[in-house]
């Protein structure tokens, strides 16, 4: 969903964000947002629009945000679920608006959140839909500004803490290992030379943390 790109309703002031790259994220979504929605924090309301405007009835943009935004730790992420009346993260601005070319169904089991093993809840999904349209709230996330944000380190700075933390996922260092398994077989010609060296470092430590032979066959 990289390319998709978020839509202001024609009555949305100008000058503001119309069109941005966003992540996706699943979650319980009202039918449609019937005017002003319940969302904690600095929500700014846009006018209400209908659900999924025909071609001819496209509002126009009335701006672009430029690529490089001067931040280069801002991010905007595009809820379509639970997150347009619950985000449950700090952010510093947000639109209404709609993405095109998406459709949104009650077709995802959710066996947490909204249900269970036995009884599985449904929650939303996005599926392409050439004619689709899907409203949602973009929110702009800026780094610094996450409480969880912990900031630049060195390389072993990094590793030394991965090894040592474990969490209820499970162990840190297995996030660090299954994310650069993927980028070695999905993504063999990109070159992540932060992430690489983070493995190197966490190769030359991990024997001094479990100085087994399972270990090391990790790295």
């Amino acid at each position: 969903m990289g390319g998709a790109q978020l839509e202001l309703p024609s009555g949305a002031r100008p000058g503001v964000c119309v069109r941005r790259s966003f992540r996706a994220h699943a979650g319980d979504q009202p039918r449609r947002p019937p005017g002003p929605i319940p969302v904690p924090g600095t929500m700014k309301q846009e006018s209400a629009a209908p659900n999924s405007p025909p071609p001819s009835q496209s509002p126009t943009p009335s701006a672009q945000f430029p690529r490089k935004d001067g931040d280069p730790q801002a991010l905007w992420i595009f809820g379509y679920g639970s997150l347009v009346w619950r985000p449950d993260f700090a952010y510093s601005d947000s639109r209404v608006g709609f993405v095109r070319g998406y459709s949104r169904r009650f077709w995802q089991g959710d066996t947490f959140h909204r249900g269970s093993d036995k009884m599985p809840g449904r929650v939303v999904t996005l599926l392409e839909d050439h004619d689709g349209c899907t409203w949602g709230v973009a929110y702009q996330v800026q780094g610094e500004q996450n409480p969880g944000y912990l900031g630049p380190a060195p390389e072993e700075a990094i590793a030394t803490q991965i090894l040592a933390c474990r969490g209820f996922s499970g162990h840190n260092l297995e996030y660090l290992l299954r994310l650069a398994d993927f980028m070695q077989l999905c993504g063999p010609q990109a070159q992540d030379e932060h992430l690489a060296a983070i493995v190197d470092a966490v190769g030359t430590m991990l024997p001094c943390f479990c100085p087994t032979e399972q270990a090391l066959a990790l790295v």
